[in-house]
């Protein structure tokens, strides 16, 4: 049997759908970012990179860097097994702490993605809870989905943050029959947040548990970056917050924070932990210093410029007539709405203005909703946007792509000032 014509097939379609994702070859300077070197087909070039989720560029903060090497030096590069073999390295333990700490929990327990953390935990919670109905938010990201998919447990998908169906779900299952809803707190392909407050309202009102994916949001949002429910000052009444080390906190792995017995079971019960080797020693060190950083007033000073950044990006690109697709967090997705289109503008900004943006197709987003994703950092200085700005103008002229209304502007305008995240930029912008 001719095997391969199998996998040639399809990778065949992909092409012809243009969706075949060609990553691009780049080499980060700590020293310069978001400047890189793009290694390209026939070119090395310097380029800048507008997609980057290490939002807040604690990757390459000093002391970030420091406590990574300074840990490896100390205890090797890697974490020699799993937990259950090797023993718990002690710099784990330390995050694991600062975790539970941030989020103000009993617990927490680190992973080595925040894609594993939700296969493992919502798949082992809803098996242990007997009878288990899991609400699932249409949105939510893959890993949530997979993690629901393993779960033995029933499920049923509600409207995106839509209040209503789920009251309507809930009130259907019955106040006795164990109940998950699970969702995000910030959907990162629309940049939008979801009804947090509310959410943890209805859950206390017919005895549902919940778990909330925070990890566009860790690091970025809440006096001491804990996210939108700190920000909401609703932490305590969410179950269950996961989040990521590799977006906000600039590094890698994944973690859940909760009440001492749930973090247990899931420790103890879920095999993607038990069979899955630790996160190494300098990798644990370097997030345990993002996270304490970001922490401090310090923290409070890089999320206000980020927010700064991000919101400037929005209003110049708007004011441009380029059609950015509203919300009220960092995320700047740019609506194009046909793959190849999609693909082509990255393609003419990287080869012709040395922009790096990733398109974004489906099964990311659905068909018809391609966007370019941009994700302005602190690091983007205001001559770096406004040489966006005139670099995507460009490229949607030569496209033929479409611009938006000036009134459609001015109403989007009016939409990002009133979600403002940081007051106080805000009245600086006015």
């Amino acid at each position: 049997m001719p095997y391969s014509r199998f996998f040639d097939d399809a990778i065949s379609k992909l092409k012809g759908e243009r969706r075949y994702r060609v990553f691009a070859d780049l080499e980060r300077d700590a020293k310069v970012f978001p400047r890189a070197l793009w290694h390209g087909p026939d070119r090395i070039e310097e380029v800048v990179i507008w997609c980057s989720n290490d939002y807040l560029c604690m990757g390459r903060h000093p002391q970030v860097i420091e406590a990574m090497t300074t840990a490896a030096a100390r205890h090797g590069a890697g974490a020699g097994g799993t937990r259950n073999i090797s023993g718990t390295n002690h710099p784990l333990v330390e995050l694991e702490s600062e975790l539970a700490d941030l989020h103000g929990k009993e617990s927490a327990l680190v992973f080595t993605s925040g894609w594993i953390s939700n296969l493992a935990a919502i798949s082992t919670i809803g098996d242990l809870l007997p009878d288990c109905l899991i609400l699932s938010d249409e949105l939510n990201h893959n890993s949530m989905i997979e993690g629901i998919r393993r779960s033995k447990a029933q499920r049923q998908i509600f409207r995106h943050n839509d209040l209503a169906h789920i009251e309507e779900l809930l009130r259907a299952a019955g106040r006795e029959r164990a109940k998950l809803i699970v969702f995000e707190s910030l959907y990162s392909m629309h940049g939008d947040i979801a009804p947090v407050a509310a959410i943890a309202d209805l859950a206390r009102r017919y005895n549902a548990m919940t778990y909330m994916d925070e990890v566009h949001a860790v690091g970025l949002y809440g006096p001491r970056g804990g996210g939108i429910a700190e920000r909401e000052g609703v932490m305590d009444q969410i179950d269950v917050i996961e989040g990521t080390l590799a977006k906000g906190f600039g590094t890698l792995g994944g973690y859940i924070a909760a009440k001492a017995p749930i973090v247990d079971a899931v420790r103890s019960h879920a095999p993607a932990f038990i069979f899955t080797t630790a996160l190494p020693p300098a990798i644990a060190s370097a997030a345990t210093t993002a996270v304490r950083l970001l922490k401090q007033d310090h923290g409070r000073e890089i999320r206000t410029q980020h927010q700064r950044q991000a919101m400037l990006t929005k209003h110049a690109l708007s004011a441009a007539g380029l059609p950015v697709m509203p919300n009220p967090s960092h995320i700047v997705p740019v609506f194009v709405g046909d793959a190849e289109l999609c693909k082509r503008a990255t393609d003419m900004l990287l080869d012709r203005h040395a922009i790096y943006i990733q398109p974004i197709n489906y099964p990311t987003v659905a068909k018809g909703e391609e966007r370019l994703r941009i994700t302005p950092s602190p690091l983007h200085t205001d001559a770096h946007i406004a040489q966006l700005v005139e670099c995507m103008a460009d490229v949607w002229q030569t496209l033929g792509l479409p611009f938006v209304e000036p009134a459609k502007i001015l109403a989007f305008k009016r939409e990002s000032d009133a979600h403002c995240t940081f007051p106080e930029f805000k009245r600086a912008a006015e």
